[in-house]
Protein backbone atom coordinates (compact mmCIF):
# COMPACT_ATOMS: atom_id res chain seq x y z
CA UNK A 1 0.00 0.00 0.00
CA UNK A 2 0.77 3.46 -0.81
CA UNK A 3 2.65 5.87 1.82
CA UNK A 4 0.67 8.78 2.23
CA UNK A 5 1.30 11.83 3.72
CA UNK A 6 -2.01 12.73 5.99
CA UNK A 7 -2.71 16.43 7.40
CA UNK A 8 -5.44 17.36 9.60
CA UNK A 9 -7.99 20.32 9.58
CA UNK A 10 -10.81 21.38 10.87
CA UNK A 11 -12.86 21.63 7.95
CA UNK A 12 -12.07 20.31 4.00
CA UNK A 13 -13.52 22.25 1.55
CA UNK A 14 -13.44 19.96 -2.18
CA UNK A 15 -13.69 22.73 -4.79
CA UNK A 16 -12.69 26.25 -5.97
CA UNK A 17 -16.06 27.20 -7.38
CA UNK A 18 -18.27 30.06 -6.39
CA UNK A 19 -20.19 27.89 -3.55
CA UNK A 20 -16.36 26.57 -2.39
CA UNK A 21 -14.70 29.56 -1.73
CA UNK A 22 -17.49 31.59 -0.46
CA UNK A 23 -17.77 28.63 2.01
CA UNK A 24 -14.29 29.08 2.68
CA UNK A 25 -14.32 32.86 3.47
CA UNK A 26 -17.73 32.65 5.40
CA UNK A 27 -16.13 30.02 7.85
CA UNK A 28 -13.34 32.21 8.75
CA UNK A 29 -15.32 35.16 9.41
CA UNK A 30 -17.31 32.79 12.22
CA UNK A 31 -14.12 31.86 13.52
CA UNK A 32 -12.70 35.48 14.09
CA UNK A 33 -15.81 36.63 15.25
CA UNK A 34 -15.46 33.81 18.07
CA UNK A 35 -11.93 34.43 18.10
CA UNK A 36 -11.49 30.60 17.43
CA UNK A 37 -8.35 29.85 15.23
CA UNK A 38 -9.33 27.45 12.15
CA UNK A 39 -7.69 25.75 9.41
CA UNK A 40 -9.80 25.56 6.83
CA UNK A 41 -8.15 23.25 3.42
CA UNK A 42 -9.63 24.07 0.10
CA UNK A 43 -8.52 21.76 -2.73
CA UNK A 44 -9.02 23.09 -6.34
CA UNK A 45 -7.97 20.44 -9.44
CA UNK A 46 -7.12 23.24 -12.10
CA UNK A 47 -3.71 25.00 -12.37
CA UNK A 48 -5.16 28.10 -10.35
CA UNK A 49 -8.12 29.11 -9.12
CA UNK A 50 -10.48 30.34 -11.79
CA UNK A 51 -8.62 28.34 -14.30
CA UNK A 52 -11.70 25.38 -14.50
CA UNK A 53 -14.53 27.95 -14.35
CA UNK A 54 -17.20 28.77 -17.05
CA UNK A 55 -20.39 30.54 -16.98
CA UNK A 56 -22.33 32.94 -18.69
CA UNK A 57 -22.14 35.01 -16.91
CA UNK A 58 -25.13 37.47 -15.27
CA UNK A 59 -24.50 37.56 -11.30
CA UNK A 60 -27.41 38.40 -9.11
CA UNK A 61 -25.33 40.22 -6.41
CA UNK A 62 -27.58 39.56 -3.60
CA UNK A 63 -25.35 36.53 -1.63
CA UNK A 64 -22.19 38.48 -2.44
CA UNK A 65 -23.48 41.30 -0.80
CA UNK A 66 -24.11 39.38 2.07
CA UNK A 67 -20.64 37.70 2.40
CA UNK A 68 -19.14 41.39 1.58
CA UNK A 69 -21.14 43.99 2.12
CA UNK A 70 -17.97 46.02 1.16
CA UNK A 71 -17.36 44.36 -1.89
CA UNK A 72 -17.07 47.35 -4.43
CA UNK A 73 -14.43 49.02 -1.62
CA UNK A 74 -12.49 45.76 -1.65
CA UNK A 75 -11.83 45.56 -5.44
CA UNK A 76 -14.46 42.71 -6.76
CA UNK A 77 -14.37 42.54 -10.43
CA UNK A 78 -17.97 43.25 -10.80
CA UNK A 79 -18.35 46.29 -12.85
CA UNK A 80 -20.55 46.17 -15.85
CA UNK A 81 -23.94 46.53 -14.39
CA UNK A 82 -27.03 45.21 -16.68
CA UNK A 83 -28.42 47.86 -18.75
CA UNK A 84 -31.14 46.31 -20.91
CA UNK A 85 -32.55 43.11 -21.40
CA UNK A 86 -33.51 41.60 -24.67
CA UNK A 87 -35.12 37.83 -25.85
CA UNK A 88 -35.54 36.97 -29.69
CA UNK A 89 -37.45 33.73 -30.55
CA UNK A 90 -35.65 32.90 -33.84
CA UNK A 91 -38.04 31.54 -36.03
CA UNK A 92 -35.51 30.32 -38.82
CA UNK A 93 -31.80 30.97 -40.10
CA UNK A 94 -32.89 34.25 -40.20
CA UNK A 95 -35.97 35.22 -38.79
CA UNK A 96 -36.33 36.65 -35.67
CA UNK A 97 -39.42 37.99 -33.50
CA UNK A 98 -37.90 40.41 -30.50
CA UNK A 99 -40.64 39.42 -27.68
CA UNK A 100 -42.34 42.32 -25.81
CA UNK A 101 -40.82 42.62 -22.76
CA UNK A 102 -44.54 41.92 -20.78
CA UNK A 103 -44.39 38.79 -22.37
CA UNK A 104 -40.87 37.61 -20.74
CA UNK A 105 -41.28 35.82 -17.44
CA UNK A 106 -40.64 38.22 -14.70
CA UNK A 107 -37.48 35.99 -13.44
CA UNK A 108 -35.28 36.80 -16.51
CA UNK A 109 -35.35 40.56 -16.32
CA UNK A 110 -31.83 41.26 -14.73
CA UNK A 111 -32.39 44.77 -13.04
CA UNK A 112 -29.72 45.52 -10.69
CA UNK A 113 -27.19 42.16 -11.75
CA UNK A 114 -23.90 42.19 -13.51
CA UNK A 115 -22.57 40.86 -16.44
CA UNK A 116 -18.90 39.15 -15.07
CA UNK A 117 -16.47 36.54 -15.68
CA UNK A 118 -17.11 33.93 -13.01
CA UNK A 119 -13.22 32.89 -13.50
CA UNK A 120 -12.67 36.17 -12.57
CA UNK A 121 -14.84 36.62 -9.61
CA UNK A 122 -13.38 33.29 -7.98
CA UNK A 123 -9.77 34.63 -8.35
CA UNK A 124 -10.79 37.39 -6.46
CA UNK A 125 -13.02 34.93 -3.80
CA UNK A 126 -9.75 33.24 -3.83
CA UNK A 127 -7.69 36.03 -2.60
CA UNK A 128 -10.28 37.13 0.28
CA UNK A 129 -10.07 33.67 1.44
CA UNK A 130 -6.45 33.58 1.46
CA UNK A 131 -5.80 36.79 3.01
CA UNK A 132 -8.11 35.32 5.79
CA UNK A 133 -5.87 31.97 6.06
CA UNK A 134 -7.48 29.65 4.16
CA UNK A 135 -4.96 27.45 2.98
CA UNK A 136 -5.61 26.69 -0.62
CA UNK A 137 -4.10 23.79 -2.78
CA UNK A 138 -4.45 25.00 -6.84
CA UNK A 139 -3.54 21.62 -8.29
CA UNK A 140 -4.65 18.82 -6.72
CA UNK A 141 -7.66 17.03 -7.15
CA UNK A 142 -9.46 14.90 -4.63
CA UNK A 143 -9.87 11.48 -6.01
CA UNK A 144 -11.04 9.40 -3.53
CA UNK A 145 -13.14 10.07 -0.27
CA UNK A 146 -11.59 8.86 3.05
CA UNK A 147 -14.54 6.44 5.18
CA UNK A 148 -13.86 5.66 7.98
CA UNK A 149 -16.89 4.07 10.72
CA UNK A 150 -19.88 4.93 8.05
CA UNK A 151 -18.59 8.55 7.92
CA UNK A 152 -16.65 10.69 5.28
CA UNK A 153 -13.19 11.55 7.07
CA UNK A 154 -11.57 13.77 4.59
CA UNK A 155 -10.76 13.30 0.93
CA UNK A 156 -7.47 11.80 -0.84
CA UNK A 157 -5.59 13.89 -3.77
CA UNK A 158 -4.70 11.89 -6.63
CA UNK A 159 -1.55 11.07 -6.91
CA UNK A 160 1.21 12.46 -9.55
CA UNK A 161 3.66 10.90 -12.32
CA UNK A 162 1.84 7.54 -13.00
CA UNK A 163 2.57 6.37 -16.23
CA UNK A 164 -0.46 5.34 -18.69
CA UNK A 165 -0.41 1.68 -17.60
CA UNK A 166 -0.69 3.06 -14.17
CA UNK A 167 3.29 1.95 -13.08
CA UNK A 168 5.29 4.72 -11.14
CA UNK A 169 7.35 7.18 -13.13
CA UNK A 170 10.65 8.58 -11.54
CA UNK A 171 8.41 11.96 -10.98
CA UNK A 172 5.97 10.11 -8.93
CA UNK A 173 4.33 11.56 -6.12
CA UNK A 174 1.93 10.00 -4.02
CA UNK A 175 -1.82 11.84 -3.16
CA UNK A 176 -1.88 13.38 0.18
CA UNK A 177 -4.57 12.46 2.72
CA UNK A 178 -6.60 15.59 3.80
CA UNK A 179 -8.85 14.70 7.01
CA UNK A 180 -11.38 16.93 9.05
CA UNK A 181 -14.40 15.67 11.07
CA UNK A 182 -16.67 17.50 8.26
CA UNK A 183 -15.77 17.72 4.57
CA UNK A 184 -17.92 20.22 2.19
CA UNK A 185 -17.99 18.70 -1.26
CA UNK A 186 -18.07 21.64 -3.70
CA UNK A 187 -17.01 20.62 -7.10
CA UNK A 188 -19.91 21.44 -9.49
CA UNK A 189 -22.08 19.88 -11.48
CA UNK A 190 -21.50 16.37 -12.48
CA UNK A 191 -18.65 16.21 -9.47
CA UNK A 192 -17.02 12.70 -9.45
CA UNK A 193 -17.13 12.52 -5.72
CA UNK A 194 -20.82 13.65 -5.30
CA UNK A 195 -21.94 11.16 -7.67
CA UNK A 196 -19.95 8.31 -5.39
CA UNK A 197 -21.28 10.16 -2.30
CA UNK A 198 -24.78 9.29 -3.58
CA UNK A 199 -25.03 5.80 -4.65
CA UNK A 200 -22.91 5.40 -1.20
CA UNK A 201 -25.28 6.48 1.01
CA UNK A 202 -28.19 6.58 -1.20
CA UNK A 203 -29.12 10.09 -1.68
CA UNK A 204 -31.04 10.59 -4.74
CA UNK A 205 -33.45 7.75 -2.76
CA UNK A 206 -36.33 10.77 -2.43
CA UNK A 207 -35.33 12.79 -5.66
CA UNK A 208 -35.99 12.86 -9.62
CA UNK A 209 -32.94 12.19 -11.60
CA UNK A 210 -30.98 15.03 -11.94
CA UNK A 211 -31.68 16.83 -15.48
CA UNK A 212 -28.73 18.56 -17.40
CA UNK A 213 -27.36 20.90 -20.35
CA UNK A 214 -24.77 21.36 -22.17
CA UNK A 215 -23.41 25.07 -22.09
CA UNK A 216 -20.74 26.29 -24.64
CA UNK A 217 -19.24 29.60 -24.73
CA UNK A 218 -16.55 31.60 -26.33
CA UNK A 219 -15.56 35.17 -25.43
CA UNK A 220 -15.33 38.37 -28.58
CA UNK A 221 -13.55 41.09 -28.47
CA UNK A 222 -16.33 43.04 -31.10
CA UNK A 223 -16.10 46.63 -32.96
CA UNK A 224 -16.44 49.13 -30.64
CA UNK A 225 -19.26 50.57 -32.81
CA UNK A 226 -20.96 47.50 -32.11
CA UNK A 227 -20.61 47.00 -28.58
CA UNK A 228 -23.34 48.20 -26.00
CA UNK A 229 -21.88 47.45 -22.37
CA UNK A 230 -24.24 46.09 -20.21
CA UNK A 231 -26.82 44.93 -23.00
CA UNK A 232 -27.99 41.15 -22.36
CA UNK A 233 -29.72 39.17 -25.13
CA UNK A 234 -31.34 35.86 -24.98
CA UNK A 235 -32.70 33.57 -27.73
CA UNK A 236 -34.49 30.71 -27.94
CA UNK A 237 -36.00 28.72 -30.96
CA UNK A 238 -34.03 28.15 -34.07
CA UNK A 239 -31.92 26.15 -34.75
CA UNK A 240 -32.84 24.01 -32.54
CA UNK A 241 -36.36 21.64 -33.31
CA UNK A 242 -39.57 22.47 -31.24
CA UNK A 243 -39.37 19.72 -29.07
CA UNK A 244 -35.93 20.09 -27.99
CA UNK A 245 -35.33 22.60 -25.28
CA UNK A 246 -31.89 24.81 -25.25
CA UNK A 247 -31.36 28.86 -26.13
CA UNK A 248 -28.53 31.22 -26.57
CA UNK A 249 -27.29 34.24 -24.84
CA UNK A 250 -24.77 37.11 -25.89
CA UNK A 251 -23.78 39.55 -22.68
CA UNK A 252 -22.16 42.79 -23.82
CA UNK A 253 -19.15 42.81 -20.78
CA UNK A 254 -16.71 45.59 -20.48
CA UNK A 255 -13.54 46.50 -22.68
CA UNK A 256 -15.40 45.61 -26.26
CA UNK A 257 -15.77 42.14 -25.03
CA UNK A 258 -19.05 39.83 -25.30
CA UNK A 259 -19.50 36.68 -23.87
CA UNK A 260 -21.77 34.70 -26.10
CA UNK A 261 -22.39 30.83 -25.97
CA UNK A 262 -25.69 28.33 -26.36
CA UNK A 263 -27.51 25.75 -24.01
CA UNK A 264 -28.60 22.38 -25.24
CA UNK A 265 -30.54 20.33 -22.57
CA UNK A 266 -29.35 16.80 -22.06
CA UNK A 267 -32.68 15.12 -22.72
CA UNK A 268 -32.56 16.16 -26.25
CA UNK A 269 -33.71 12.91 -28.05
CA UNK A 270 -32.35 13.14 -31.44
CA UNK A 271 -28.92 10.68 -31.72
CA UNK A 272 -27.37 12.93 -34.46
CA UNK A 273 -27.56 16.44 -32.73
CA UNK A 274 -23.89 17.93 -32.20
CA UNK A 275 -24.62 20.47 -29.78
CA UNK A 276 -20.94 22.27 -30.69
CA UNK A 277 -22.24 22.56 -34.31
CA UNK A 278 -25.68 24.04 -33.52
CA UNK A 279 -23.64 26.92 -31.21
CA UNK A 280 -21.69 27.33 -34.31
CA UNK A 281 -24.52 27.63 -36.41
CA UNK A 282 -26.44 29.89 -34.03
CA UNK A 283 -23.71 32.27 -34.43
CA UNK A 284 -25.20 33.14 -38.24
CA UNK A 285 -28.00 34.23 -36.95
CA UNK A 286 -28.10 38.03 -38.22
CA UNK A 287 -29.58 38.82 -34.46
CA UNK A 288 -25.96 37.34 -33.30
CA UNK A 289 -24.00 38.03 -36.44
CA UNK A 290 -24.68 41.65 -36.30
CA UNK A 291 -22.62 42.00 -33.51
CA UNK A 292 -20.02 39.59 -34.27
CA UNK A 293 -19.07 41.58 -37.82
CA UNK A 294 -15.12 41.80 -37.61
CA UNK A 295 -14.35 40.68 -33.94
CA UNK A 296 -12.06 38.09 -33.18
CA UNK A 297 -13.07 35.01 -31.23
CA UNK A 298 -10.11 35.01 -27.97
CA UNK A 299 -11.50 32.02 -25.78
CA UNK A 300 -13.27 28.84 -25.78
CA UNK A 301 -15.20 26.60 -23.04
CA UNK A 302 -17.84 24.10 -22.46
CA UNK A 303 -19.13 22.91 -19.13
CA UNK A 304 -22.42 20.78 -18.03
CA UNK A 305 -24.98 22.84 -16.03
CA UNK A 306 -27.83 21.50 -13.72
CA UNK A 307 -31.07 22.34 -14.29
CA UNK A 308 -33.40 19.77 -12.24
CA UNK A 309 -34.50 21.95 -10.00
CA UNK A 310 -35.74 21.82 -6.54
CA UNK A 311 -37.39 18.38 -7.41
CA UNK A 312 -34.10 16.92 -8.20
CA UNK A 313 -31.84 17.63 -4.99
CA UNK A 314 -30.64 14.73 -2.99
CA UNK A 315 -30.29 14.71 0.46
CA UNK A 316 -27.45 16.94 1.39
CA UNK A 317 -25.57 15.86 4.21
CA UNK A 318 -24.01 12.43 5.35
CA UNK A 319 -22.14 11.62 8.10
CA UNK A 320 -18.82 13.72 7.99
CA UNK A 321 -19.96 16.20 5.20
CA UNK A 322 -22.23 17.92 3.01
CA UNK A 323 -22.87 19.27 -0.69
CA UNK A 324 -23.20 22.71 -1.89
CA UNK A 325 -23.81 24.58 -4.89
CA UNK A 326 -24.38 22.77 -7.73
CA UNK A 327 -22.64 19.52 -6.50
CA UNK A 328 -26.28 18.93 -5.36
CA UNK A 329 -27.95 21.02 -8.46
CA UNK A 330 -28.90 24.26 -6.83
CA UNK A 331 -28.96 26.40 -9.88
CA UNK A 332 -32.14 28.40 -10.69
CA UNK A 333 -33.67 27.42 -14.26
CA UNK A 334 -36.23 30.08 -14.26
CA UNK A 335 -33.66 32.48 -13.96
CA UNK A 336 -30.96 30.73 -15.52
CA UNK A 337 -28.34 31.62 -13.13
CA UNK A 338 -27.06 29.51 -10.23
CA UNK A 339 -23.99 31.49 -9.15
CA UNK A 340 -26.13 33.38 -6.21
CA UNK A 341 -27.64 30.14 -4.99
CA UNK A 342 -23.92 28.41 -4.96
CA UNK A 343 -22.79 31.53 -3.17
CA UNK A 344 -25.19 31.43 -0.87
CA UNK A 345 -25.16 27.69 -0.17
CA UNK A 346 -21.50 27.73 0.44
CA UNK A 347 -22.46 30.40 3.18
CA UNK A 348 -24.97 28.24 4.55
CA UNK A 349 -22.60 25.21 4.58
CA UNK A 350 -20.19 27.25 6.42
CA UNK A 351 -22.70 28.14 9.35
CA UNK A 352 -23.73 24.50 9.68
CA UNK A 353 -20.14 23.05 9.30
CA UNK A 354 -19.47 26.14 12.10
CA UNK A 355 -22.16 25.04 14.14
CA UNK A 356 -21.58 21.26 14.09
CA UNK A 357 -18.02 21.88 15.13
CA UNK A 358 -18.95 23.07 18.63
CA UNK A 359 -20.51 19.98 19.37
CA UNK A 360 -18.23 17.50 21.52
CA UNK A 361 -19.97 14.99 19.50
CA UNK A 362 -20.11 14.18 15.45
CA UNK A 363 -23.19 15.70 13.98
CA UNK A 364 -24.88 13.87 11.49
CA UNK A 365 -27.18 16.82 10.95
CA UNK A 366 -23.88 18.99 10.38
CA UNK A 367 -25.11 21.46 12.02
CA UNK A 368 -28.71 21.30 10.71
CA UNK A 369 -27.47 22.37 6.58
CA UNK A 370 -30.38 20.59 5.23
CA UNK A 371 -33.17 22.67 7.30
CA UNK A 372 -30.96 25.71 6.91
CA UNK A 373 -31.23 25.50 3.07
CA UNK A 374 -34.81 25.42 3.81
CA UNK A 375 -35.24 28.12 5.30
CA UNK A 376 -33.28 30.47 3.10
CA UNK A 377 -34.31 32.47 0.15
CA UNK A 378 -32.27 29.41 -1.71
CA UNK A 379 -35.27 27.62 -1.28
CA UNK A 380 -37.99 30.12 -2.11
CA UNK A 381 -36.33 30.38 -4.90
CA UNK A 382 -35.98 26.85 -6.37
CA UNK A 383 -39.65 26.54 -4.78
CA UNK A 384 -41.29 28.92 -7.14
CA UNK A 385 -39.25 28.24 -10.43
CA UNK A 386 -40.01 24.16 -9.89
CA UNK A 387 -42.05 23.55 -12.66
CA UNK A 388 -39.54 25.48 -14.86
CA UNK A 389 -37.95 23.11 -16.11
CA UNK A 390 -40.74 19.88 -16.36
CA UNK A 391 -42.93 22.35 -18.06
CA UNK A 392 -40.43 22.92 -20.64
CA UNK A 393 -39.85 18.48 -21.14
CA UNK A 394 -43.55 18.10 -20.62
CA UNK A 395 -45.19 20.77 -23.06
CA UNK A 396 -42.16 21.20 -25.65
CA UNK A 397 -40.45 24.37 -26.45
CA UNK A 398 -43.77 26.63 -27.41
CA UNK A 399 -46.64 25.53 -25.18
CA UNK A 400 -43.71 25.13 -22.29
CA UNK A 401 -42.98 28.86 -22.79
CA UNK A 402 -46.66 29.78 -22.52
CA UNK A 403 -47.30 27.72 -19.48
CA UNK A 404 -43.57 29.14 -18.01
CA UNK A 405 -44.77 32.80 -18.49
CA UNK A 406 -48.43 32.07 -16.87
CA UNK A 407 -46.40 29.94 -13.80
CA UNK A 408 -44.14 33.23 -12.87
CA UNK A 409 -45.77 36.47 -14.30
CA UNK A 410 -49.48 35.59 -13.29
CA UNK A 411 -48.82 32.84 -10.18
CA UNK A 412 -45.95 34.06 -9.19
CA UNK A 413 -44.53 29.97 -8.69
CA UNK A 414 -47.26 29.41 -6.64
CA UNK A 415 -49.18 26.82 -8.69
CA UNK A 416 -51.09 24.42 -6.22
CA UNK A 417 -49.52 21.38 -8.39
CA UNK A 418 -45.60 20.30 -8.77
CA UNK A 419 -45.06 19.06 -12.36
CA UNK A 420 -42.31 16.20 -12.34
CA UNK A 421 -39.92 14.76 -14.74
CA UNK A 422 -38.69 11.25 -14.51
CA UNK A 423 -36.75 10.90 -17.39
CA UNK A 424 -32.95 10.57 -16.69
CA UNK A 425 -31.61 12.41 -19.62
CA UNK A 426 -29.16 9.43 -20.91
CA UNK A 427 -32.91 7.42 -21.33
CA UNK A 428 -34.26 9.73 -23.89
CA UNK A 429 -32.38 9.10 -26.67
CA UNK A 430 -34.06 7.38 -29.95
CA UNK A 431 -32.48 5.11 -32.10
CA UNK A 432 -30.32 6.79 -34.89
CA UNK A 433 -32.33 4.44 -37.84
CA UNK A 434 -35.51 6.37 -35.71
CA UNK A 435 -33.77 10.21 -35.71
CA UNK A 436 -33.68 12.37 -38.68
CA UNK A 437 -30.28 13.30 -39.67
CA UNK A 438 -28.61 16.78 -39.54
CA UNK A 439 -26.19 18.28 -41.89
CA UNK A 440 -24.19 21.08 -40.65
CA UNK A 441 -22.67 23.50 -42.82
CA UNK A 442 -18.88 23.86 -43.04
CA UNK A 443 -17.58 26.24 -40.33
CA UNK A 444 -16.47 29.83 -42.47
CA UNK A 445 -12.90 30.57 -40.37
CA UNK A 446 -15.17 34.19 -39.35
CA UNK A 447 -18.11 33.28 -37.29
CA UNK A 448 -18.18 29.35 -36.70
CA UNK A 449 -15.07 27.33 -36.32
CA UNK A 450 -13.76 23.45 -36.29
CA UNK A 451 -13.83 21.60 -33.27
CA UNK A 452 -9.61 21.28 -32.42
CA UNK A 453 -8.78 25.16 -33.45
CA UNK A 454 -11.87 25.45 -30.73
CA UNK A 455 -10.06 23.40 -27.72
CA UNK A 456 -6.88 25.23 -28.76
CA UNK A 457 -8.09 28.52 -27.27
CA UNK A 458 -9.13 26.34 -23.99
CA UNK A 459 -5.60 26.07 -23.33
CA UNK A 460 -6.58 22.55 -22.31
CA UNK A 461 -3.45 20.69 -21.35
CA UNK A 462 -2.88 17.14 -19.66
CA UNK A 463 0.29 15.33 -18.72
CA UNK A 464 1.31 13.00 -21.30
CA UNK A 465 1.62 9.50 -20.56
CA UNK A 466 -0.86 9.55 -17.58
CA UNK A 467 -3.71 7.21 -16.83
CA UNK A 468 -6.56 7.96 -19.21
CA UNK A 469 -9.13 9.15 -16.46
CA UNK A 470 -12.13 8.29 -19.12
CA UNK A 471 -13.39 4.77 -17.71
CA UNK A 472 -15.59 2.45 -19.27
CA UNK A 473 -17.20 -0.02 -17.25
CA UNK A 474 -16.97 -2.33 -20.16
CA UNK A 475 -15.03 -1.70 -23.54
CA UNK A 476 -16.95 -3.15 -25.70
CA UNK A 477 -20.36 -1.32 -25.42
CA UNK A 478 -19.14 2.05 -27.82
CA UNK A 479 -18.91 -0.67 -30.71
CA UNK A 480 -21.00 -3.34 -30.33
CA UNK A 481 -23.79 -1.42 -29.07
CA UNK A 482 -23.49 2.23 -29.40
CA UNK A 483 -22.57 2.53 -32.87
CA UNK A 484 -25.39 0.16 -34.52
CA UNK A 485 -28.20 1.69 -32.39
CA UNK A 486 -27.37 5.32 -31.90
CA UNK A 487 -24.37 5.69 -34.62
CA UNK A 488 -22.50 6.00 -31.60
CA UNK A 489 -23.25 9.75 -30.05
CA UNK A 490 -20.09 10.13 -28.18
CA UNK A 491 -18.48 11.44 -31.19
CA UNK A 492 -20.99 14.60 -31.32
CA UNK A 493 -22.20 15.40 -27.92
CA UNK A 494 -18.32 15.83 -26.64
CA UNK A 495 -18.09 19.33 -27.14
CA UNK A 496 -13.56 18.49 -27.29
CA UNK A 497 -13.14 15.92 -29.70
CA UNK A 498 -12.30 13.23 -26.96
CA UNK A 499 -14.49 10.59 -28.62
CA UNK A 500 -13.51 9.10 -31.64
CA UNK A 501 -14.85 5.98 -34.23
CA UNK A 502 -12.12 5.07 -36.21
CA UNK A 503 -11.16 2.08 -38.48
CA UNK A 504 -8.24 0.27 -38.99
CA UNK A 505 -7.67 -2.91 -41.57
CA UNK A 506 -11.68 -2.42 -41.64
CA UNK A 507 -12.52 -2.55 -38.10
CA UNK A 508 -14.00 -0.29 -35.86
CA UNK A 509 -12.40 1.29 -32.86
CA UNK A 510 -13.53 3.73 -30.02
CA UNK A 511 -11.01 6.06 -29.49
CA UNK A 512 -10.38 8.25 -26.48
CA UNK A 513 -8.46 11.38 -26.72
CA UNK A 514 -8.43 12.35 -23.11
CA UNK A 515 -5.78 15.21 -23.69
CA UNK A 516 -8.53 17.07 -25.28
CA UNK A 517 -10.76 16.69 -22.37
CA UNK A 518 -12.70 20.16 -21.01
CA UNK A 519 -14.14 18.68 -17.85
CA UNK A 520 -17.37 19.10 -19.05
CA UNK A 521 -18.61 16.18 -17.90
CA UNK A 522 -21.25 15.53 -21.01
CA UNK A 523 -20.26 12.17 -21.34
CA UNK A 524 -20.64 10.80 -18.11
CA UNK A 525 -24.25 12.27 -18.18
CA UNK A 526 -25.66 11.00 -21.39
CA UNK A 527 -23.79 8.12 -22.09
CA UNK A 528 -27.13 6.02 -23.37
CA UNK A 529 -25.55 2.46 -21.89
CA UNK A 530 -24.00 4.75 -18.74
CA UNK A 531 -20.54 3.29 -19.69
CA UNK A 532 -18.29 5.84 -18.85
CA UNK A 533 -17.18 7.23 -15.97
CA UNK A 534 -15.77 10.68 -15.53
CA UNK A 535 -13.01 10.56 -12.63
CA UNK A 536 -10.24 13.18 -12.51
CA UNK A 537 -6.65 13.50 -14.08
CA UNK A 538 -3.80 14.57 -12.51
CA UNK A 539 -4.07 17.75 -10.50
CA UNK A 540 -3.41 20.90 -13.05
CA UNK A 541 -5.15 19.09 -16.28
CA UNK A 542 -7.57 20.47 -18.16
CA UNK A 543 -8.34 23.59 -19.39
CA UNK A 544 -6.70 26.91 -18.07
CA UNK A 545 -9.28 29.66 -18.74
CA UNK A 546 -8.93 32.97 -18.73
CA UNK A 547 -11.75 35.79 -18.56
CA UNK A 548 -14.39 33.19 -18.69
Amino acid sequence: MTERESMEFDVVIVGGGPAGLSAACRIMQLGAEAGRELTVCLVEKGSEIGAHIVSGAVLEPRALNELFPDWKERGAPVTTAVSGDDVHFLTSESGSTQVPGIFVPHTMHNDGNYIVSLGNLCRWLGEQAEAMGVNIFPGFAASEVIYEDGRVAGVITGDMGRDAAGNEKTTFESGYELRAPYTIFAEGCRGSLGKELMTTFDLRANADPQHYGIGIKEVWEIDPALHSEGKVVHTTGWPLDAHTEGGGFLYHAANHQVYLGYIVALNYSNPHLNPFKEFQRWKHHPVIATTLGGGKRISYGARAVNKGGLQSLPELVFPGGLMAGCEAGFLNGAKIKGSHTAMKTGMLAAESVFAALQSAAPDDSVGGYAQRVKDSWVWRELEAARNFGPAQHKFGVLLGAAYIWFDQNILRGKAPWTLRNTEPDHAALKLAADAEPIEYPAPDGKLSFDLLSSVYLSSTDHAEDQPVHLKLENPQIPIEKNLPLYDEPAQRYCPAGVYEVVEEGGVQRFQINAQNCVHCKTCDIKDPAQNINWTVPEGAGGPNYTGM
